[in-house]
């Protein structure tokens, strides 16, 4: 293998080597809830060792986005890795490398005020650390930040040559933009097949698209569980679910994602019923409403056992899918296109209108008790940054307290964890919430 293939994979091999430890501790150290947050973990370890696989053995894999449907890419059996996963997922996962990292994007090239997701994009691919795939399937959507990242990729050495994909996304959610989307979709395959060689029966997108129906039919149900006072569970499980759904796998039964489902919506009844939640006091239901920072770590526990303040619902465990109607190729071409537009995180909150997003706010806030409302105002969410002050409307018209915090969500340098702790804790007491 020459170094160019060793350095893209150095980092895979790294977190993969912090995601066997944390599975042998979990072993080793078992506790209540390990059987929940192990197989996670598994999940995101076994795509790795994958993807380092393909390098290694240069096997044809792609690199897609995660609007991309995993039950197309699993029932063409080809392999692929979400290129910027990283970014996210260092939330609980232990990364030697993101401080460097951040401190390095202070000096690129590129405007300070862009999106640290996306200068951190633009960073790996400078430095070689993203296995460099058989080809990409890229987006447009939803906000202009993520069209500068495709150029980027498209243009750049490292890259330059990787075959690449963009499917076209209207902005308008009628017939005709969904119908053309399923198209888009078409020619997402056809794409794939060129580069790859995989081919897609439709009987087997099927059988994808009905596993994973399933579960989404029981992350609904484990969204409805989470309405009940106290909450079963924290946000962690939560959020776990959208990588359960979105990521390689998800559409194969021997994967086991379904059975992990399972589980969590039988240990939430079972909390429930016994009213013996995972965090015990919970005086304050909060709606965070965008995706939790990468370092929630360092700021739920805090919030929990020093205001009793428990993450009722936020946008990365909230779930607002639609099931797919698998009895033909175009009713389930058109529902992948649907759900790819409109549902994903990030992707609901900036693709959807401003009365939407209102609305959707409202009634979070009324069907999950929310005592307050926090809007961490990310410094990459500038669009629904425009909407502050409508969001405070809502929540005055709702009687639920409101608090803008202005943040960014990857780096914590720019409002301390120090100043957001004070920031909370002075909305909670101001709003006699604690």
């Amino acid at each position: 293998m020459d170094a160019r293939k060793r350095k893209s994979i150095s980092r895979s091999l790294e977190r993969i080597a912090t995601l066997e430890l944390m599975l042998e501790q979990i072993e080793q150290q078992p506790t209540e809830l390990g059987h929940l947050y192990k197989p996670p973990l598994e999940n995101m370890l076994r795509q790795d060792r994958k993807t380092v696989s393909c390098v290694e053995n240069d096997e044809p894999f792609l690199a897609s986005e995660f609007t991309t449907p995993v039950e197309i890419m699993t029932a063409m059996g080809v392999h692929w890795y979400f290129h910027l996963e990283r970014a996210f997922s260092t939330g609980g996962i232990p990364d030697s490398h993101m401080q460097e990292d951040l401190e390095a994007i202070q000096s690129m090239p590129v405007p300070m005020d862009l999106c640290t997701f996306v200068r951190l994009s633009f960073h790996y691919l400078e430095l070689g650390v993203l296995p460099r795939p058989t080809a990409y399937i890229s987006m447009v959507h939803p906000c202009d930040p993520i069209s500068s990242m495709h150029a980027a990729y498209m243009h750049h050495s490292q890259w330059r040559d990787v075959p690449m994909f963009m499917p076209d996304a209207p902005y308008h959610m009628d017939r005709a933009s969904i119908d053309y989307y399923a198209d888009e979709l078409r020619r997402t395959v056809d794409f794939i097949t060129e580069h790859t060689g995989k081919t897609l029966e439709i009987e087997r997108l099927r059988e994808a698209t009905e596993e994973t129906n399933r579960c989404y039919r029981l992350w609904l149900e484990y969204h409805d569980l989470r309405r009940a006072i106290p909450a079963p569970h924290g946000p962690n499980l939560a959020r776990a679910c959208t990588g359960m759904v979105m990521t390689e796998g998800a559409g194969l039964r021997e994967h086991g994602h379904l059975e992990w489902f399972e589980d969590l919506v039988a240990d939430a009844e079972t909390r429930v019923v016994e009213s013996r939640p995972e965090v015990p006091d919970q005086r304050i239901r909060v709606l965070w409403f965008d995706f939790l920072p990468v370092f929630a770590d360092e700021i739920l526990p805090w919030m929990e056992r020093e205001c009793g303040a428990v993450i009722a619902m936020d946008m990365s465990g909230n779930c607002p899918f639609q099931l797919i109607d698998t009895t033909s190729e175009a009713t389930m071409f058109r529902g992948l296109a649907r759900r790819a537009l409109r549902d994903p995180v990030m992707v609901r909150q900036s693709h959807s209108t401003a009365g939407e997003i209102l609305a959707e706010m409202a009634r979070l806030v009324r069907d999950f008790r929310i005592d307050g409302v926090i809007f961490p105002g990310h410094m990459g969410h500038k669009d629904q940054a425009a909407n502050i002050s409508l969001m405070r409307e809502t929540c005055r018209e709702a009687g639920v307290p409101f608090l803008s915090i202005g943040m960014d969500s990857f780096d914590p340098s720019y409002t301390s964890v120090d100043e957001i702790k004070n920031r909370i804790s002075r909305f909670f007491a101001g709003a006699g919430l604690n």
